[in-house]
């Protein structure tokens, strides 16, 4: 669901009149969609009493591999290396960040998850001419690799007579801000990786000899100490 809602979804009335490619097709998930399914997994989470430490844990596992597949897909796509997808990208993730929010989500670690797509939208809409420019990418863009923002600057595509193509001179005074600098050497990010689950422990305060056990459950075995 991930790719068709956050990616290719346009919601922003009059974006395609300011230069974004015409789609082919109707994404198949929209992005009210994918907010429904998240809904659906916090209610479920709810309804059998999963501990709030393991929720927060959860979504922050979700969310990364919402980052993980949808900044992918953007590094593997010039169609959707422009300023209008940037623009619509961050209007998407600003979705998210509020549906976090008003589950009280904010502090799982989910929002930091999203840094690296967030960075992303902002660099597809961040002006690429001078060297104050250059400068700015890779103050601003500290959540993507090296090879990623070489990646997203060499993809960018104008859409329109307005727009111009980011110069390979442009691309060289990056990569040389960036020689310094201390990242993975990985384009994509590795949408299969796992965090550790820390399983609270947090005791009843019910005493258990206190519990009266169905005779029908047919479990004498169990005697109060």
């Amino acid at each position: 669901m991930v790719v068709p809602a956050v990616l290719e979804s346009q919601t922003l009335w009059g974006l395609q009149a300011v230069g974004r490619r015409p789609q082919r097709r109707s994404p198949s998930h929209s992005l009210g969609g994918l907010i429904g399914r998240l809904d659906a997994v916090c209610r479920v989470t709810g309804e059998h009493g999963l501990e709030p430490q393991l929720v927060l844990q959860l979504f922050r596992h979700l969310f990364y591999r919402v980052t993980a597949w949808a900044l992918n897909h953007l590094l593997l796509r010039k169609d959707l290396c422009s300023w209008s997808t940037g623009l619509q990208l961050r209007f998407n993730i600003s979705q998210l960040e509020e549906w976090l929010r008003k589950q009280q989500l904010q502090h799982s670690g989910a929002l930091e998850a999203l840094q690296p797509l967030i960075q992303a939208a902002q660099l597809l809409q961040l002006s690429k001419k001078s060297p104050e420019d250059a400068e700015a990418i890779c103050k601003h863009c500290t959540e993507l690799s090296s090879q990623q923002i070489v990646k997203l600057l060499t993809l960018y595509s104008p859409v329109d007579e307005f727009e111009e193509r980011v110069s390979v001179a442009f691309i060289r005074t990056v990569q040389a801000k960036l020689k310094d600098r201390d990242d993975p050497n990985q384009l994509l990010m590795d949408s299969k990786r796992t965090f550790p689950l820390l399983i609270p422990y947090n005791p009843t305060p019910v005493p258990l000899d206190s519990i009266r056990v169905p005779s029908y459950l047919n479990l004498d075995f169990l005697i109060p100490l």
